[in-house]
Parts: structure tokens; sequence; C-alpha cells
């Protein structure tokens, strides 16, 4: 099943301690019964990746959900050095989980780097796993300054990469988020429906409908085309329940842009 036009879940969307304690094989088989089309497997929540990774990958094949891997780091440390071994863990465990699709930050990329984007190109042309840049909420990483020269250098090497868009990590570093979405549109593959709230002097991530920021607008600017994931705390007393009312929430709000 490709990716195009579907619902996703990320699997921290049930909180850390949570995922750890029933691992995510157990929530992707929720989200599966309550009418995802993929999930998203989180490379900080495998408690044992060893044992996780084919549990997951058996699951996918069973069900038919897809299936996208987000490591947890950065391309390039904070020097700015490449950090090929990162990138091969990432690729690793996307092919371990038959997933298309990884997703990373650029991390610690900065002029230093620019002699090293050639090593990346090198490497992603051997791989079937489609890498997407994602915005964090780092100043070094998320801002759109930093994205700008990234992309801009990038292509300058031929080496063409999409961006999984984050709606609500641009907060954290002080951007705009509409701002962002006119301006990287064109790039994104891969949406993060995620709302935020000011709280006790800390953006806290909550579903759009009770977001702050002008999530319509940067929803609406997005691609009409591509999978969306819910990225923002799923809790109470019936999970499935929540999960289902979340994602058909997304699928209704996805529906409008077709």
């Amino acid at each position: 099943m490709g990716l195009s036009s579907q619902v996703i879940v990320s699997l921290s969307s049930f909180g850390t301690a949570e995922v750890r304690r029933h691992g995510q094989c157990w929530f992707a088989e929720l989200c599966h019964a309550a009418g995802a089309d993929g999930v998203e497997v989180r490379g900080e929540l495998l408690v044992d990746a060893a044992v996780e990774l084919p549990q997951l990958d058996a699951m996918f094949r069973r069900t038919g959900l897809s299936s996208v891997y987000s490591s947890p780091e950065g391309l390039w440390d904070r020097e700015g050095a490449f950090d090929s071994v990162a990138l091969e863990n990432a690729l690793t465990s996307a092919l371990a989980l038959n997933a298309s699709v990884v997703k990373m930050s650029i991390g610690g990329f900065h002029q230093n780097s620019l002699a090293s984007l050639a090593e990346l190109k090198q490497r992603l042309a051997q791989s079937r796993v489609r890498l997407l840049i994602e915005n964090d909420q780092t100043a070094a990483a998320g801002t759109i300054r930093a994205l700008q020269y990234f992309f801009e250098a990038m292509e300058n090497t031929g080496l063409i990469l999409g961006m999984t868009f984050d709606m609500g990590n641009w907060h954290w570093v002080g951007e705009s988020s509409l701002r962002a979405a006119e301006l990287f549109a064109p790039r994104v593959q891969y949406v993060h429906c995620k709302g935020v709230q000011r709280q006790a002097h800390r953006w806290v991530a909550v579903a759009l409908t009770d977001s702050l920021a002008p999530w319509r607008a940067v929803f609406e600017a997005m691609p009409a085309n591509v999978p969306r994931a819910i990225e923002y705390p799923l809790f109470g007393d019936d999970l499935l329940d929540v999960t289902r009312t979340a994602i058909d929430g997304l699928r209704h709000l996805e529906g409008r842009l077709q």
C-alpha cells in the first residue's frame, strides 16, 4: 500500500511510558482496529529493536498497515560532522519494517557540513528507502533559515529530498508555521498534524481543533495528496474509540482538500 493520502498515527501519541510498557506492536494493532492506514514507528521508543522490529514487520504484512520509521538521531552531529552510523541505523530499521519512508532531522548541519552531502547522496542512491527531512524543535534543525540553507545546499549537489512538515514544531523555535508552510509546501511529502497551546511558559501538543495556531490555513497550504499523521496525545478510558475519533476527524479534514 502506498502512502499517498493516508491517515497515519505516530505511536508516540500514546505516551512514552505506555508505549514502552505495552510495546509498539500493541499500539499498532490498536491503530489498525481504529481504522488507520499506517503507523509511524518511533526509534526512541523501541525497548528491544531486535525483537520489536520483526514483530512489527509481521504485523504489517498480516494487516496491510503501512509504516514510516522515525529516527531520533540527526544526520549531522553537533559539530557538523556527518553521522553515517545514524543514517545506517535508520535505513536498516526501516528495511526491517519494510517501510518505504524514514524521517530524520538535519541535526547540526552547517557550513562545514557541505562536503559531506556527496556522501549522503551516494548512500541514498543505494537504498530503496525514501529519506524525508523533518523540522524538529531545535534552532539548528527546526528554523526556516536553517532548513532553507540545507535544502539549497542539498540541491546544489543534485540531491533532491522531500520534507516532513511538522505543523506544531515551528512554535517551539519561535517561527511562523504559516510562513513556513508557504515556503516549504512544494517540498512536503508527509505532514505531522499537531496543534499547539501555550501552558506554563511552554508549548504543548494538542489536537488541531484545540490549537491556538492558524492551523486551518497551514493545513490547507499543504499538498492534498500526501499522508497526514496524528502526532498529539491520545488518551482516555476507551483508547480505541479515542483513536478512531481522531483518525476519522483527520480523514474528514483531509477529504475536504481532495
